[in-house]
């Protein structure tokens, strides 16, 4: 892997093709040579080097020169208030939130193409609170990944980066109320900055059903997921409206009801200070677990959908509160038959992560002598995560997707030809989703309702190349 040493190399590499001026704004481009020398070297090095000031400044470079060629950082919100202002325009679409937990850059771009080639213009990138720590990826980094990838397809338009599952952790939370919110505060922040534009709050793991009532064991979500919903409205850009989720039903637990939903809503309104927008949308639990349930040999338990639930609920949330619908989470790992089925009752928005983890690793591609190095490694630093019923296939595949951090470097540098075969079977899974989910030809649709949110706060000034 070939990257900059250094700042001073990296001003000489692009000079003649690439300037840009303080305020991180790009005041001459070579779009070709940026396509086909520049962006490729520009994102390893933003990465994998070891030198924080030039991994700050390529952090930043990079969103500016997507910008430059009208690939913008933008909010669902827009988009999500459609149906009620709309009515039929929205009907039959469940937008993908993809969570990109390896190969960043090269499964972004083969997102892009499928994307492209469908007439898609209505997907998201999305990165967990957990993702973020087990496979080394701050938001600057993915969001960076994510644009890259739009630079070198040739995408243009609206780019919807999301933080996914900001959850509270209710261990820590017990222990320090405070601390842990300021965690997640500090979390919103940097991912505001590098463009996330659309944040789920998750603090469904604070409801209580110990509690006698529903909105007794709702009341601490409905108040905290207010509390950093307004601190995410002091905090976006102007032009800016970010899109808010929240969350009723842990994922994996009890399915949700519509007293639970109305329970929150109707608190949760009460918290949040008055004239400021709220949530978008609603997870809710259907039957569905992060990652499937995995069998002793390794496969994994056909999950069973309550298909009821999602659309009671979506029909709530849009009538009685205004929001988009409900949201699908856990679903990645489904048969292909049950993905027409969300549209077809009215899910709002779907989350899918551990099967495009699974075409990876599965892949014949993928070399064999690093996943046994993997493998070495899992049960070496994880083998306390391993139940004492667990075959050592069901332990591999629960803590696989923990060894993308440490093995970034190795994965990245597979042989290309490696790493073509694995993003082209992807490629293809993303067209299939994007067609039974029915978001193709929402290119048009997207720029209807995403005005507002085609913009892009100024920048920091750095110390960078140019005098502009």
């Amino acid at each position: 892997m070939d990257i900059y040493r250094n700042i001073t190399e990296l001003e000489s590499d692009c000079r003649g093709l690439l300037e840009w001026a303080n305020g991180m704004r790009v005041l001459r481009i070579n779009q070709s040579a940026v396509q086909s020398q520049l962006i490729d070297r520009l994102i390893d090095t933003a990465v994998f080097t070891d030198e924080l000031d030039l991994k700050r400044l390529l952090n930043r470079l990079i969103p500016a020169i997507a910008l430059n060629l009208g690939i913008i950082p933008a909010s669902l919100f827009g988009l999500y208030e459609a149906p009620i202002q709309s009515g039929p325009v929205y009907n039959r679409k469940t937008v993908p939130a993809i969570n990109i937990r390896g190969l960043t850059y090269d499964v972004a771009r083969a997102v892009f193409r499928a994307a492209r080639k469908n007439k898609v213009g209505v997907f998201i990138f999305e990165i967990a609170r957990s993702e973020i720590g087990y496979t080394k990826q701050e938001p600057a980094e993915y969001a960076a990944c994510v644009l890259a990838a739009a630079i070198k397809e040739s995408y243009r338009g609206p780019v919807f980066l999301q933080g996914d599952h900001y959850q509270v952790s209710s261990k820590k939370y017990a222990v320090d109320a405070s601390a842990e919110i300021g965690a997640l505060k500090n979390l919103i922040e940097r991912s505001i900055e590098a463009g996330f534009y659309n944040i789920d709050i998750d603090a469904s793991t604070l409801v209580d059903l110990s509690k006698p009532t529903v909105a007794a064991q709702q009341e601490t979500n409905a108040r905290v997921t207010a509390e950093l919903t307004g601190y995410i409205r002091q905090r976006q850009p102007a032009g800016v409206v970010i899109s808010v989720g929240g969350e009723i039903g842990e994922v994996g637990k009890q399915n949700s009801t519509p007293d639970e939903l109305r329970a929150f809503m109707k608190q949760y309104r009460s918290f949040l200070a008055p004239g400021r927008p709220g949530i978008s949308k609603i997870s809710v639990q259907t039957g569905t677990k992060h990652g499937g349930v995995v069998l002793p040999d390794g496969s994994l338990a056909e999950v069973e959908i309550d298909f009821g639930v999602l659309k009671t609920l979506s029909q709530i949330a849009r009538q009685e509160f205004g929001l988009a619908g409900a949201v699908q989470h856990g679903a990645s790992t489904l048969p292909e038959s049950a993905f027409s089925k969300f549209p077809e009752n009215e899910t709002a928005e779907i989350h899918l992560a551990t099967g495009f983890q699974n075409i990876i690793y599965d892949s014949a591609h993928f070399p064999s002598s690093l996943l046994k190095e993997i493998n070495k490694y899992l049960l070496t630093h994880h083998s306390d995560e391993r139940k004492t019923t667990d075959t050592e296939e069901q332990f591999f595949y629960k803590t696989r997707k923990k060894a993308f951090g440490p093995f970034k470097r190795l994965m990245w540098e597979m042989p290309r030809e490696n790493i073509e075969a694995i993003t082209g079977t992807l490629e293809d899974k993303f067209s299939f989703l994007f067609r039974q989910l029915g978001v193709t030809e929402t290119v048009d649709l997207v720029k209807s309702f995403t005005p507002a949110g085609i913009v892009t706060p100024p920048p920091p000034t750095p110390s960078c190349y140019g005098d502009g």
